[in-house]
């Protein structure tokens, strides 16, 4: 991600309604400068196709307490899905936490919506943590009621040869 991208990944994730607020665009901008965040683009024909994030530290407990990194905000435009797009920013994203710090982590929801995405983590070997699901970043203990939506999440992990 460069300085320059900042308008094109808003307006193309604007168009594709992904939607994202220019301000986390440039917050995320923010963070690569300082080293908080690695922001991978992917490009189709010269355009906006898709980003993913590695965050070098999660917000979530046991990848803190474990220095472990986390992939984050996973876009790619509907239109351009299947294509190898994902599997690409996921490689490449995977080879640097590998590189830096030999597992990387990742949350994924629990609904309909994530169901991409969850087949494509367990294709790409993410494993749980064991720690069961998370919403709004507390653990859910048994026989409590949570709304599903973007806030619950089970978190996975993949080390170093694992997986594709």
């Amino acid at each position: 991600m460069n300085s320059v991208d900042v308008d094109a990944i808003f307006q193309a994730l604007e168009d594709h309604k992904i939607g994202k607020p220019m301000d986390y665009i440039k917050r995320c901008w923010e963070e690569n400068m300082s080293g908080e965040r690695i922001t991978l683009i992917a490009l189709h024909d010269q355009r906006f196709a898709g980003w993913l994030h590695l965050l070098a530290k999660s917000k979530y407990p046991h990848f803190i307490e474990k220095g472990i990194p986390e992939i984050n905000n996973f876009d790619v435009v509907p239109s351009l899905r299947r294509q190898g797009i994902g599997n690409a920013l996921m490689g490449a994203i995977e080879q640097i936490a590998f590189d830096r710090y030999g597992i990387v982590g990742i949350g994924v929801g629990l609904y309909y919506d994530y169901g991409n995405a969850q087949r494509l983590y367990a294709k790409r070997g993410y494993i749980p943590d064991g720690r069961g699901i998370f919403y709004e970043g507390k653990q859910v203990e048994a026989g409590s009621f949570v709304r599903v939506g973007h806030d619950l999440a089970l978190f996975l992990t993949k080390e170093r040869g694992r997986g594709l």
